[in-house]
């Protein structure tokens, strides 16, 4: 039988990686053994990254956005090719499922089909002047280097969100992956470098990937020649990046945590509802910032939805995420078990019942497998009020949508939110000012799975950023309000006099 270390470094061949051994060992979750390891970034390899960064930056600058464009499009062909041997490290290395791990890669493909057609629609206004012989516009230019740090949830696709973005917009990369998910970096790394090798106007030093925890991430976020920080993670760690970026007045994309709830009205499609709570809240055994965390169930169809809930996560194939008839892998690792243990032994000591939960013996003794653990709560309280990365539902017993809606705003999180409804006047409620307050809204489908074609983030304690879709390139630009003048005269603006004879 080929070990995971052996599947690994067949893959990363494949991929066009010649991996050396570093001080970084890496595991996979999916049975807790060493599949390779890697170097962690000295200071003088950070300082050298960013000084390369930077040269290149000054160049990529100077490229027409279309071309720009054009090397997004080869590497996005290039993950066509290689998305199967990708998507296959991706389950090895965070332990989802392979169907999800395909997908992720193919969100990668989609950013980049979307970044090259934008690569031609970087538009700004032009601006009505009160002065007579003037006209005003705004422009967009290039911002600089783009610090992009990833979770090991989704090691691939959060970088490519930013990254080819960024790189249409003129701007260099440099990735600080999660010190849990390396090997994925490195090869997607290969795969650019692959297609930039062979194009005409790609510096060196455009994308790099730098290794470690949280002191080489501090480093990179507090050098000046950083213009942008993208960071996915906790909000503890959001709230960190966020004062360093701002002692400095660097720019921030945050996207961070999420404890996302769900409305199920009395006037639901039953069978649609059930298949997106259970997406929604186990898909990556629970560990998507947008997992649902929280269902609201009206009274008068709780108990056989619930009872539906119980049957359904019950019957989930959980086991070997490179096995295709598991629905569900392991947990990232112990720390992970630990913290959802822990969640759960509140939620009873507050009278919270629960189903489900416990670590399944004999899936694998060293890989971290648990039941999903659905929690019946009498009051909005106590764990339910934060966010546990782990398969945990909390549920709760509704009779009016506006206390739902109200308990479902009341966390600090703003991520995702959805209702399942067939009546026209709760979804357009849901919908309006007065719904739900997070950065997505969902009508009959689940808290997650978003689509690229959408701004992607959340508001309050998720940090306010929007990744992909709509208008969210304008993060990675600067803007500048241009005046010209092609008259003869000089007219003030607001009617000012300044006569000088």
């Amino acid at each position: 039988m080929v070990s995971l270390e052996q599947q690994a470094a067949q893959l990363l061949e494949r991929l066009g990686v010649k991996l050396q051994s570093g001080n970084m060992p890496v595991y996979s979750p999916i049975d807790g053994s060493q599949i390779g390891s890697v170097a962690e970034a000295a200071p003088t390899d950070i300082d050298t990254a960013l000084t390369l960064s930077a040269a290149a930056f000054l160049q990529w600058r100077t490229v027409p956005p279309p071309r720009r464009g054009e090397l997004v499009r080869q590497f996005g062909n290039a993950l066509r090719v290689h998305k199967d041997d990708l998507a296959r490290l991706v389950t090895i290395e965070c332990g989802k499922p392979l169907s999800e791990a395909l997908g992720e890669v193919q969100e990668m493909i989609d950013i980049c089909d979307f970044a090259v057609g934008l690569s031609r629609q970087l538009y700004g206004l032009t601006i009505a002047s009160e002065r007579p012989g003037h006209r005003m516009l705004e422009s967009w230019h290039p911002l600089g280097p783009t610090l992009v740090i990833s979770a090991f949830n989704f090691p691939v696709a959060v970088w490519a969100w930013n990254a080819a973005l960024a790189l249409v917009c003129g701007n260099s990369v440099i990735w600080k992956p999660s010190e849990k998910t390396p090997l994925t970096a490195v090869a997607v790394q290969a795969i650019f470098e692959g297609v930039a090798r062979e194009f005409e106007h790609a510096p060196e030093g455009l994308s790099q990937v730098l290794q470690g925890g949280r002191d080489v991430g501090a480093a990179l976020c507090a050098d000046r020649r950083i213009a942008l920080i993208s960071a996915t993670g906790s909000t503890t760690m959001g709230r960190v990046v966020g004062q360093v970026a701002a002692a400095r007045f660097a720019r921030t994309i945050l996207e961070l945590g999420g404890n996302n709830a769900a409305i199920v009205s009395n006037k639901a499609d039953v069978a649609l509802a059930l298949r997106g709570v259970l997406f929604s809240a186990f898909g990556t055994t629970g560990q998507r910032c947008t997992s649902l965390r929280r269902l609201f169930v009206h009274d008068s169809i709780y108990d056989g939805f619930v009872a539906a809930l119980k049957s359904a996560s019950a019957s989930m194939a959980i086991g070997d995420p490179l096995d295709t008839g598991n629905l569900l892998g392991p947990l990232i690792d112990t720390a992970a078990l630990d913290a959802m243990t822990a969640a759960l032994g509140e939620a009873r000591a507050l009278g919270g019942t629960v189903t489900g939960g416990g670590r399944i013996a004999g899936v694998n003794s060293t890989g971290v497998y648990v039941r999903p653990a659905l929690v019946e709560m009498a009051a909005h309280t106590g764990p339910a009020l934060r966010e546990t990365f782990a398969p945990i539902l909390y549920i709760f017993r509704y009779t009016d949508l506006g206390d739902a809606i109200a308990l479902q705003n009341s966390v600090g999180a703003g991520l995702s939110s959805s209702i399942f409804s067939t009546d026209m006047r709760e979804c357009e409620r849901f919908l309006s000012a007065e719904g739900s307050d997070c950065g997505i809204a969902n009508v009959n489908i689940g808290t997650s799975g978003a689509e690229i074609g959408g701004a992607f983030g959340g508001e309050k304690e998720t940090g306010g950023g929007r990744e992909s879709g709509s208008d969210a390139w304008k993060a990675y630009m600067r803007r500048a309000t241009n005046t010209i003048n092609y008259g003869n005269n000089l007219p003030l603006a607001q009617g000012v006099s300044f006569d000088i004879g």
